[in-house]
């Protein structure tokens, strides 16, 4: 859905045409919708700026981890990536001033957009006003029940007759590098690459944020797997219980991380059937070393 304006034309002094000027072709017939249509405002410094000040806050929040976007162009960049299309429903985590969201809207899409700080929440809903597009919902996204009003949403299309394609999630890290013996390697990669199949599409300088963040940041694709294409593992709750004991003692060796699941004795075995060394620590395994080490504890 676009926001539409209507304009009118310029009036100017029209010349009497005299009698002997020859007859003038008929000016073209334009439909008018093509003038009608608003161009997108650019979400630059200057905008966001007066963005915040329209509400009484310049400086973003700290404690929250607000950076805000000042290129468009990236927000068109991740839609793209995204492939947002009309009808699709997307989930926002921190809007902030709306520049990701406005090219959303743009493109077709049913926003639900989640924001902690009420501030920034009501700013969204005052910007966004105009459409039925957008739903905000002022909470801590950690505590959110995004299921349910996300099948509430869901509900309330189909039953005015309209069908969402399908519902996407936005953010960017660094979660699709699953580099062994590297900093970043922690649960959360394992959880990832466990339910998608991340893929890196391109970094984004911190220059075109404000204020500007100490690092750069990444736009990461998410393809979700299917159920029967999930790792082969019993219990994915007993699974996750594992991984995250064994990451809490990230320099311990697993043989002692995890040996309020099963005896070190029986978690050296297990290692070396899994073609590890005893000496193992979390850095060292691979999604699939985890779930061959899981499947035969278990068994244990």
């Amino acid at each position: 859905m676009l926001s539409i304006t209507p304009t009118s034309p310029s009036l100017r002094p029209c010349a009497r045409p005299r009698l002997s000027d020859p007859p003038r072709p008929p000016l073209p017939v334009v439909a008018a919708a093509a003038t009608s249509r608003r161009k997108r405002s650019e979400d630059d410094y200057h905008a966001t700026i007066k963005s915040l000040n329209s509400k009484g806050r310049y400086t973003p929040r700290k404690s929250l981890g607000q950076h805000y976007m000042l290129n468009s162009s990236i927000n068109e960049a991740l839609s793209n990536v995204a492939e947002v299309e009309d009808g699709d429903v997307v989930l926002e985590i921190g809007p902030g001033t709306g520049s990701l969201t406005n090219v959303l809207i743009d493109a077709g899409a049913t926003v639900i957009a989640i924001e902690k700080d009420p501030h920034m929440a009501m700013l969204v809903r005052d910007r966004f006003g105009y459409t039925d597009q957008l739903v905000v919902l002022q909470e801590d996204f950690t505590k959110c029940h995004i299921h349910s009003h996300l099948s509430s949403l869901l509900e309330n299309k189909n039953s005015i007759g309209i069908k969402p394609r399908y519902a996407k999630d936005e953010t960017a890290s660094r979660l699709a590098d699953c580099s062994l013996r590297t900093s970043e390697y922690r649960p959360i990669n394992i959880f990832v690459n466990f339910y998608s199949d991340p893929e890196y599409k391109f970094k984004v300088e911190r220059t075109n944020f404000f204020p500007q963040p100490n690092v750069d940041a990444a736009v990461i694709k998410f393809t979700l797997k299917q159920v029967v294409d999930y790792p082969p593992v019993a219990s994915p709750k007993s699974f996750f219980s594992m991984v995250n004991s064994a990451f809490n003692g990230k320099r311990k060796m697993l043989r002692r991380s995890l040996q309020h699941i099963c005896p070190s004795l029986e978690i050296e075995a297990a290692l070396k059937n899994v073609g590890l060394p005893v000496t193992a620590r979390p850095q060292d395994l691979t999604l699939d070393d985890f779930v061959k080490l899981h499947n035969l504890i278990t068994q244990l």
